[in-house]
């Protein structure tokens, strides 16, 4: 490993140097400069000096992303988000900037370029990583609605003082497998539970529906199980949390961070439900050298249209419809259908089949509210064609 960047500084360097000429010499720390561009030196060290730092997340994809744009600007990353504003950091030392996001799309977590002046976003990198969902106001559903952007990980919270919610965890399922993040499944609230068989029981059910995707049990108060889930934000990767209101996320994040960084209340009696302690998108620093990304008011999770979500959230189910007799199976009653033979079995929860069709249906409502939109000219890109085969 090296130290203080110091190696990535180099190679960096070198690669911008190597190609300005053949006749080198060498200075104090071993770096390869051109006789002939003594007097641009300092003007490559200064583009150098403004790369951002790998602590703050800067991966190959945003520096490349970068270089397409002829490495204009200063790159920084979107600390909070605050209603029109974005703080952003440029490096880990540096004081953060509060810019305005006039006309620009961004989350937190984004990768961004200031306006010269510093006043404003003028240019938001292609994002690595982005957790989307439908707006949450009634007039917006055909709106998209950015959560967080450019995460590595991202933690699906659920309590275990609540029974486990399989068909929520689909749904979070299927938004982070869309997200381009990896999904981690955390039982929090461990502390409240003590019989060891209620705790199994409960990881078991969810792992049910996981397919994989690891599932831990940790608490905020004790903070056992806390080591586990710090092993996936190390060396600048960034995790995210979601879960409905109550569950813990703010007592996690505290435990993670290392001190009372979120402000956390009671739930009520009533519903279990948390009284939103968090207010504002944030991106915190944690001990373990990563990130963490909070975000406020999340309690119902909706979709937005899937990429490979479903599929790989319910992959199980579409690995039997490809041994169904027909290609255009609905799953139904149709002769031969792999699917409804697996469900007779005792193979396959008819739960997981009847899941599958809501949520596939929800999306298709949500193209058809998307195409009214596109005809009226109020929302502009690209349209995914409806998925044919499944279920109609």
């Amino acid at each position: 490993m090296c130290k203080d960047h110091a190696c990535n500084f180099d190679a960096n360097l070198n690669r911008t140097l190597a190609s300005r000429s053949t006749v080198v010499r060498h200075i104090g720390s071993g770096w390869s400069v051109p006789l002939t561009s003594e007097r641009a030196l300092p003007t490559v060290l200064a583009t150098m000096m403004q790369t951002p730092e790998p602590e703050l997340g800067w991966t190959s994809h945003f520096a490349d992303v970068w270089a397409e744009l002829g490495r204009v600007g200063r790159p920084g990353r979107v600390m909070r988000l605050d209603r029109g504003w974005s703080t952003v950091l440029t490096a880990i030392s540096d004081e953060p900037l509060r810019v305005r996001n006039i006309g620009a799309d961004v989350a937190v977590g984004d990768w961004v370029i200031p306006s010269a002046d510093g006043g404003r976003v003028e240019t938001v990198l292609e994002r690595q990583s982005a957790f989307v969902r439908r707006a949450s106001h009634e007039g917006n559903r055909a709106e998209a609605h950015t959560l967080a952007a450019n995460i590595d990980v991202v933690f699906l919270v659920h309590g275990l003082n609540s029974p486990p919610n399989q068909r929520r965890l689909e749904r979070e399922l299927v938004l982070a497998f869309d997200s381009g993040a990896r999904p981690v499944v955390v039982l929090s609230k461990l502390d409240l539970v003590e019989d060891p068989a209620v705790i199994d029981r409960s990881v078991k059910s969810l792992e049910e529906v996981a397919l994989g995707v690891p599932v831990h049990a940790a608490s905020g108060i004790t903070h056992a199980g806390l080591e586990t889930l710090r092993t996936y934000a190390a060396e600048g990767r960034t995790i995210a949390l979601l879960g409905a209101s109550g569950v813990g996320k703010s007592t996690l994040i505290n435990a993670l961070v290392g001190n009372d960084a979120l402000r956390t209340n009671d739930v009520r009696m009533g519903d279990q439900r948390g009284r939103h302690t968090t207010t504002a998108a944030e991106l915190v620093s944690l001990p373990s050298g990563g990130w963490l990304l909070d975000t406020p008011g999340v309690r119902a999770v909706s979709l937005w249209l899937s990429g490979e979500g479903i599929e790989r959230a319910f992959a199980d189910v579409f690995e039997l419809m490809d041994h169904c007799r027909f290609r255009d199976c609905k799953h139904e009653d149709e002769p031969g259908c792999a699917v409804l033979a697996a469900i007779k079995a005792g193979t396959l929860p008819g739960v997981r089949l009847h899941s599958l069709k809501r949520l596939v249906a929800e999306e298709a409502a949500l193209e058809d509210e998307q195409r009214v939109h596109l005809k009226a000219g109020d929302r502009r890109g690209v349209h995914r064609p409806r998925r044919q085969g499944r279920f109609s």
